[in-house]
């Protein structure tokens, strides 16, 4: 039985003493023993060994005190597992080095044996389900289809992604066949990770907000929901689709367990848009954590008052900066964690 279940209890619906709190990107290059580990394992090394991936892990919730743990992984996992080659040169993001144009491509990408092709990321869940020992829960996660296509489509990273967005537009019947593909190694692949230990498990449509309202409804939002409706009885499921704010009023009716929010839309919108329907978790601008510790705090007091202490996880709008301190991350964390008391 978990120590702190306090993410499940909101996940499920019950109210809780405070927010829970995590940070997405918590395991990672803003902590001096994650950067060590940097210099001697490239970052491939370091997310398909299960002991290193374990080891990050859990760094944040020895170090941070968050209320839970996220697997050391990467949403590129899939391409690699579908068939693609993926580099990823530190500081300068990853590439794919053979991208989506044809059919013939798509048709050549494999889903079949997901969770063997990609055992080091249950052995990494499993170990460290092992490690956290009932401490907090663990949370597994995969890139969703729209996001993936990006950088399956495009080769690389992107601030606007025209080549996926014009493959979309104007090859539409391959888009779909390419987003269904990549749906359906991805459920598997999630349910894989639930059966190996994770408590729960998010998706990330990182690049979601670069499409409009009716293409979101069209190459994002199908997707999104049968991953979803494929999960949601085994486990809690996230939603993350960051920047597609337009997208909560009909997110917050597909019975997803929390939807996760970027800094760009204000708390009380999202409640409103919402209907108070669902959980939301985010919203702290990363940027802000390199404020003075006293303004973080008074910051996250706010946000919390502003979204309501309850059907809410604090969490950042996107992942931390790498030139956060730790003692600001720790700051944000022990922030949320004091919130009851500053309420009494």
């Amino acid at each position: 039985m978990l120590k702190n279940d306090l993410l499940l209890r909101v996940l499920n619906g019950r109210e809780t003493e405070r927010p829970p709190v995590w940070m997405m990107r918590q395991a990672g290059r803003y902590l001096p023993e994650y950067m060590k580990l940097r210099a001697k394992y490239d970052f491939f090394t370091r997310v398909q060994t299960p002991e290193l991936a374990c080891e990050i892990t859990m760094q944040p919730v020895d170090q941070i005190g968050v209320d839970a743990a996220i697997i050391f992984s990467d949403i590129l996992v899939i391409p690699q597992a579908m068939g693609m080659e993926v580099l990823m040169e530190e500081g300068k993001g990853p590439l794919l080095t053979h991208t989506i144009h044809t059919l013939k491509d798509i048709d050549a990408l494999n889903i079949e044996g997901v969770e063997d092709r990609l055992s080091y990321v249950m052995k990494a869940i499993a170990l460290t389900k092992k490690e956290l020992n009932d401490s907090v829960p663990l949370i597994g996660f995969a890139g969703a289809p729209w996001t993936l296509l990006c950088y399956m489509v495009e080769g690389k990273g992107s601030k606007s992604f025209d080549k996926a967005r014009q493959f979309c537009i104007t090859q539409p019947g391959m888009a779909h066949a390419l987003l269904q593909k990549i749906t359906d190694i991805t459920i598997p692949y999630l349910r894989a990770q639930i059966r190996a230990g994770a408590d729960l498990v998010q998706v990330f449509d990182s690049w979601s907000g670069l499409l409009a309202p009716a293409d979101f409804e069209t190459f994002a939002q199908p997707y999104l929901l049968q991953i979803l409706r494929a999960l949601q009885q085994y486990a809690p499921v996230i939603l993350f689709p960051k920047g597609s704010w337009y997208a909560l009023p009909e997110l917050s009716r597909s019975g997803v367990s929390a939807i996760g929010l970027d800094w760009c839309i204000d708390p009380g919108t999202a409640r409103q848009m919402t209907e108070n329907r669902v959980v939301l978790q985010g919203n702290f601008d990363p940027v802000k954590l390199l404020l003075p510790i006293p303004q973080i705090k008074t910051a996250v007091k706010e946000m919390i008052d502003a979204f309501g202490p309850h059907q809410y996880i604090a969490n950042l709008g996107h992942g931390i900066l790498p030139n956060v301190p730790v003692d600001h991350a720790r700051a944000f964390v022990e922030s949320v964690k004091e919130y009851s008391l500053v309420k009494s």
